[in-house]
């Protein structure tokens, strides 16, 4: 078992090694960015961490609002492409329009329609053989690319940095931002006839969908691909995110991490999740580096305890060579396997 769990990790940190552009930022809290949600209370003159950590108890008291925003009046079609403006704008014009790509299955709506949501830096042709396995097994799905990702990067990055680095603020406006796009390609999708609607979040994008169905009662069926429970954990601990780690480094340590993003963190949000008539698949990797297996483990702990309803599929590989085969393919059996269970109108397979 140790032989094998060394190969996956000397796999992982060679599929890690192909990014040459990461960057370590200067560490930043950002306040700028959180004036511009709808949380108020910030002080004229804020300060470090306690400020931070009083102004997400705020948030935490009132999520539902801190996640709603006025609805999106110009959705276009183009194709197969959707695209609209973002309810949460900022300073770069790129990513204030949302995209997403429309792979609809045959058939009456009513089968159900998921939207998926990638990893952090994905492509924009990451997910889409998904996309259309799910569309061949009678389940439409819109692919909404994340904030800063591929259509959305502003010109003068090479990555999605904006998403995940040391600028706190900022992190947690693109998350929100995340959220509220979401919740927009959800009305889109009722507008087209869709009740039965689920989301499929991976990494990062796990996390985004975690945050939306705690606030969001149409989805009734999720799935995170990769769990854990603190964003700053993840950041603080994960392979991934060394360099984003070693800017943060200059001012905070992870508990200081977990608490300045607790508002983005799932954990915050079990409650939300108690009680909800929810389906809920959890996929976890036995070797994950990034997402460490000792996180997911809490999650799943947390589930069971509150007893919110879940299936979980534990993948003998990591992070990044779950997209490697076989473990894609196992990853795919899975999810598609799951949301014809519970999403579609079709007997499971």
């Amino acid at each position: 078992m140790r032989a094998y769990a060394h190969f996956i990790h000397a796999w992982e940190r060679r599929l890690a090694s192909r990014d040459p552009h990461k960057v370590v930022r200067p560490f930043e809290w950002g306040w700028e960015w959180l004036r511009r949600t709808p949380c108020d209370g910030l002080p004229a003159q804020p300060g470090g961490l306690h400020d931070l950590a009083a102004w997400n108890r705020r948030v935490l008291a009132d999520s539902a609002g801190f996640f709603a925003a006025a609805p999106v009046r110009d959705f276009e079609r183009q194709g197969e492409w959707l695209r609209f403006s973002s309810p949460a704008p900022g300073p770069y014009p790129e990513n204030n329009i949302a995209w997403a790509r429309w792979f609809p299955a045959r058939g009456r709506p009513a089968r159900g329609a998921v939207v998926v949501l990638p990893q952090w830096n994905a492509d924009g042709e990451s997910h889409i053989g998904l996309c259309r396995l799910l569309q061949r097994a009678g389940i439409s799905a819109l692919r909404l690319s994340l904030p800063y990702h591929d259509r959305r990067r502003p010109a003068h990055l090479q990555r999605a940095e904006y998403t995940v680095d040391a600028n706190v603020g900022r992190t947690i406006h693109a998350a929100r931002q995340a959220v509220l796009d979401t919740r927009a390609a959800l009305d889109w999708l009722a507008a087209e006839g869709y009740a039965r609607l689920g989301i499929l979040g991976t990494s990062l994008g796990s996390c985004y969908a975690f945050l939306a169905t705690a606030h969001e009662p149409r989805l009734r069926v999720n799935v995170f691909n990769h769990v854990s429970a603190y964003f700053g954990d993840v950041v603080w601990t994960g392979m991934t995110t060394r360099h984003v780690r070693a800017g943060l480094a200059a001012a905070l340590d992870q508990a200081d991490a977990r608490e300045a993003w607790r508002v983005i963190s799932p954990a915050s949000y079990y409650p939300r999740m108690q009680g909800a008539a929810k389906q809920n698949l959890l996929l976890c990797a036995r070797h994950d580096l990034s997402f460490l297996p000792e996180f997911s483990r809490a999650v799943l702990a947390e589930f069971r305890q509150r007893q919110i309803a879940h299936d979980v599929r534990w993948l003998p590989c990591g992070h990044y060579t779950l997209g490697q085969l076989p473990f894609n393919f196992l990853d795919a059996w899975s999810i598609v396997r799951f949301l014809r269970r519970h999403l579609a109108s079709e007997p499971a397979c």
